[in-house]
């Protein structure tokens, strides 16, 4: 190899790598302005969260004044006899509970759309990814209806019910039954005498936990912040969940500005568990969405 060669190859391999550096460092860049982007309204919630009432508007929305969280936490759990512990507990009942039931719902309906033949079944699953498409709003409204007319209207089935059912949940449980779960062990359950409801929670389920995880949290997070279906449904404040409650709160702080600190607190407090979940378990949801985008 001559020496021109070599140094002209040297010159392209420096210049790859300045362009990787450079390229490296503007996605660095980008990620760090999102990351700020994001997380600045969080910590602006922590700071405001910390402040006394009177402290709100009179100091920087950004920086630490006097540090009274205890004390707003106490007034908010307390206030109202208590109100803001119930609606926190029904925010916990229709959240875990409607994603626990909604994922194992949305388990079977893909395992069946991925796994059994049947007439229609394309056609049923077009459908299906028609159901994500529609805004759940516009639901709200048929919704109201057809429940006002079954009397189930402000009971915790009018908010319940709906949250179980997910066509996003069909969807990804499909995938990730067609990537998880080959069909040579199902073959192997079934010649062993096991029934189809066996051979989904014993063989199937097992292997697709790790994917219904990213369900689950799927679920739980658009139940936990849902608001517009709960306002639809709901009269009885004892009914609520954080979201509904915390902005019949908000629109009173004109005639009762001390509640602006019970809300800004209350807002601070009701991200808290979602974070907690996402942190529990996202082993599983990292292991869930490998397994779908190998899919």
């Amino acid at each position: 190899m001559s020496a021109r060669s070599i140094n002209s190859r040297s010159v392209h391999d420096r210049s790859v790598h300045r362009e990787s550096q450079v390229s490296r460092t503007a996605a660095m860049a980008l990620m760090l302005l999102l990351a700020v982007y994001f997380l600045l309204p969080i910590y602006f919630l922590i700071v405001a969260a910390t402040k006394p009432q009177g402290d709100l508007a009179a100091t920087n929305g950004l920086t630490f004044s006097h540090f009274n969280l205890f004390e707003n936490l106490r007034v908010l759990f307390t206030r109202s006899d208590g109100v803001f512990g119930r609606w926190a507990l029904n925010t916990v009942v229709y959240a875990a509970l409607g994603a626990a039931v909604g994922t194992l719902i949305s388990a079977l309906c893909g395992y069946a759309l991925a796994k059994f033949r049947f007439r229609g079944r394309e056609f049923l699953f077009s459908v299906i990814l028609g159901g994500v498409l529609v805004p759940t709003t516009a639901l709200a409204l048929p919704l109201f209806l057809l429940f006002s007319a079954t009397g189930i209207v402000n009971t915790y089935f009018a908010v319940f019910l709906p949250s179980i059912v997910s066509p996003f949940g069909v969807y990804l449980a499909r995938i990730f039954a067609n990537a998880a779960v080959p069909q040579e062990l199902l073959e192997s359950a079934r010649l062993d005498g096991a029934g189809e409801f066996r051979t989904f929670f014993s063989v199937a389920f097992k292997l697709m936990t790790p994917s219904l995880v990213t369900i689950f949290l799927f679920q739980f997070v658009a139940i936990w912040n849902n608001f517009f279906l709960p306002m639809v449904m709901l009269q009885k404040e004892s009914l609520f969940p954080i979201t509904l409650g915390l902005y019949e709160w908000n629109g009173q702080t004109a005639r009762a500005p001390l509640l602006q600190e019970s809300v800004i607190t209350g807002s601070l407090v009701s991200i808290v568990p979602v974070i907690i979940v996402f942190i529990l378990l996202q082993r599983f949801w990292r292991t869930g969405l490998a397994a779908g985008s190998l899919k």
